[in-house]
């Protein structure tokens, strides 16, 4: 059969891709906290309000989009907006949600040149300190929530000792591939999911050809070697961090570090600094990319740079989303789907946690006065529970006025 059959739980796009874009670009707007608070949001927005899914099929996509690699929070967004009002909605979703920290990210490219002397190298420094602080809390919150037993725990420390042994980026796809292979075994007791899927009025046509057009770009991708065009090694690299992440969100910046802090595409120190600007903005995290790829080799990506390194990095995740949807009823059925997923999960904790150590931690706290600041940043995310917006301020403003706080 060319088409796969539709059942009654089919979803028909209902709505208009001009709604869509107009909810899409208020969330965009206003979503601070990074990808759980989105999901929140969403939620709020489309289950509560709105109406446009009940919690079940929200479940059964927000499962989707954590079993996919790619930005969770973004693809949700996608998926809710393909069966809103079709592809057209899918698209307005994305522009919708991206745009606005698309653009506060292009904005900070280019100011960031122009922060000389020590106020605005004391700036950057506290935004170094924000990814300290924001990485460790992504850590911890992926600790709890990914590795609940300790055969998941043991998985992502051994994961951590390996990549701070062999920190080459093969070394990371090595290890999420050995943690497929030992899913089966190590989280047997896990079953699979039984809820209705909503499914999209297209069937195997369309799929197919959007998950072969994923795997040929990730060969290409992945063949792309130091030299070429400078757009062609922007996209080839952010397709691979956008294909090769699980987790998204902070899980990215290892990705992203090795493919361009280590070949000297992108300097250390305005890496971590870009990062640190990321946790300040509404939206989605993946949109550090319009800064990195405006960044390349000096600025020398300028915006169509920073245009090719953010629909790069989201693109992977949307294809899979895309071709993986109307297989999902089947496919979240299978308890051995679910058992290789979690360990992928427990072995991405291993790999933020390395990340964590090196570069965040080696890189930016290099005394008393920063260690200072940033455990009071991390008290505010899990004590006080403070937006990350606000400890952007905290460690911002602790490194510029403090009188040895400028690194």
């Amino acid at each position: 059969m060319n088409a796969l059959p539709q059942s009654n739980e089919s979803t028909v796009p209902t709505g208009r891709a001009t709604e869509v874009f107009t909810v899409f670009l208020a969330l965009g707007l206003r979503s601070f906290g990074g990808p759980i608070a989105h999901l929140g949001y969403f939620r709020r927005a489309f289950v509560e309000q709105r109406h446009w899914l009940d919690d079940a099929r929200f479940s059964q996509l927000l499962a989707l989009c954590q079993f996919l690699p790619g930005p969770a929070s973004s693809q949700l967004g996608f998926a809710i907006g393909l069966l809103r009002a079709g592809w057209p909605g899918a698209i307005a979703a994305f522009v919708g949600f991206t745009l606005p920290s698309a653009l506060l990210m292009l904005g900070f490219a280019w100011w960031a040149p122009y922060l000389h002397g020590p106020w605005g190298q004391s700036l950057l420094h506290g935004l170094k300190l924000v990814a300290v602080v924001v990485v460790a809390h992504g850590v911890l919150g992926m600790w709890r929530a990914l590795t609940p037993d300790w055969p998941r725990r043991a998985l992502a420390l051994g994961s951590a000792a390996i990549v701070l042994w062999q920190p080459q980026a093969w070394m990371q796809l090595l290890v999420i591939v050995l943690a497929a292979l030992m899913g089966p075994w190590l989280c047997r007791h896990l079953t699979a999911h039984r809820d209705e899927a909503p499914t999209p009025r297209y069937g195997r046509r369309v799929a197919m050809p959007l998950l072969s057009l994923y795997a040929v770009l990730l060969l290409l991708a992945l063949s792309m070697g130091t030299h070429g065009a400078l757009l062609l090694r922007i996209g080839a690299a952010f397709y691979r961090a956008g294909a090769l992440v699980f987790g998204g969100g902070h899980v990215v910046l290892p990705w992203l570090r090795q493919a361009l802090v280590v070949p000297g595409w992108v300097d250390e120190s305005s890496f971590l600094a870009g990062y640190g600007a990321a946790q300040a903005m509404p939206g989605p995290m993946f949109s550090l990319a319009a800064y990195l790829g405006r960044q390349m080799q000096g600025g020398q990506g300028g915006m169509i740079g920073a245009l090719v390194a953010l629909a790069a990095i989201f693109l992977p995740g949307f294809l899979l989303l895309g071709g993986v949807l109307p297989f999902w009823q089947r496919l979240s059925s299978r308890a051995e789907a679910v058992r290789v997923v979690a360990a992928i999960n427990a072995a991405v904790v291993g790999l933020l946690a390395a990340a964590f150590y090196h570069p965040v931690w080696t890189g930016t706290v290099h005394g008393p006065a920063d260690i200072v600041i940033a455990a009071c940043g991390f008290a505010m995310l899990t004590l006080a529970k403070q937006p990350a917006w606000a400890a952007v301020l905290w460690c911002v403003a602790a490194a510029c006025l403090g009188p040895s706080l400028g690194g």
